[in-house]
């Protein structure tokens, strides 16, 4: 079950550059290159790529990574130009780009407010611009994966409205394209990750809370979940493998929520 053989996947956010722990884009790669498919990653940079690259390869599998700029039309379509120039296909995309800086309407310039539209949103778009119409053409179609965040859902306690927006306008870019492309055998969903420990998530810590310590700052994260602890990439990850295989081929335009239970709860203690 899950079985990727054969397959290509396209994985955008696909770097890290912390050598320990594991971020979502990398888990993700790693999973699937696993489970039999071929990685072309694209990255900001190269040299974060390599650290997933040099994982996979480890272990066996086929990656190439190329740097890209999600952001950029350009970029991207040499990115999915290249993919397919080499396999012929690209049978999963994985949006696994994202970033959030806090304020409010009042208080968040503009140019903050515009690059996060299109480092979170412009970024799914020009991915699926590009390899929807491959997608399309292909017999098997394809499948389509894009990490939202349950930002996206209801407020989780930062004045982040550029990110919240954002991510909610996935979920719903992500649905209306389902269903535009559900009769070519094209499927798109969202994995909806809540509090995640990953090497980004001690880097927020510093930007969101400077005064606090690392271990104080992660015990508050983990008392905000349900659940008592905060997820891992890895729990992304399984949910994003779940969508990209055969097993989901009846699922399109719809969210995994992984969250600990965040979004169905008040939020206060019982």
């Amino acid at each position: 079950m899950l079985s990727l053989e054969g397959k290509v996947a396209l994985i955008t956010g696909f770097g890290q550059s912390e050598p320990e722990g594991w971020g979502i884009g990398s888990a993700i790669a790693v999973l699937f290159a696993r489970q039999g498919a071929k990685i072309f990653g694209g990255n900001r940079t190269l040299a974060s790529a390599e650290l997933t690259k040099s994982r996979i390869e480890a272990e066996g599998g086929i990656c190439d990574i190329m740097v890209g700029d999600v952001t950029d039309s350009a970029s991207m379509k040499a990115l999915v130009d290249a993919c397919f120039s080499k396999y012929g296909k690209i049978d999963i995309l994985v949006n696994n780009v994202g970033h959030s800086e806090p304020g409010c309407p009042a208080t968040m310039p503009e140019d903050v407010w515009d690059k996060q539209m299109n480092v979170n949103v412009k970024a799914v778009y020009l991915s699926c611009r590009y390899v929807l119409p491959i997608m399309e053409k292909q017999e098997t179609g394809g499948s389509i994966i894009s990490i939202a965040s349950i930002a996206g859902l209801r407020y989780i306690g930062k004045p982040q409205v550029g990110y919240s927006a954002a991510k909610a306008a996935i979920l719903q870019f992500t649905k209306a394209t389902a269903i535009i492309y559900a009769s070519k055998g094209v499927r798109l969903n969202t994995v909806v990750p809540g509090l995640i420990a990953t090497p980004y998530s001690n880097a927020m810590a510093k930007r969101y809370a400077p005064d606090w310590k690392l271990d104080e700052y992660l015990a508050m994260r983990n008392a905000q979940v349900p659940m008592g602890r905060m997820g891992d990439a890895w729990d992304v990850a399984n949910s994003a493998l779940f969508l990209a295989s055969d097993e989901a081929k009846y699922i399109t335009g719809q969210k995994i929520v992984v969250d600990g239970g965040i979004t169905s709860s008040t939020g206060r203690p019982f």
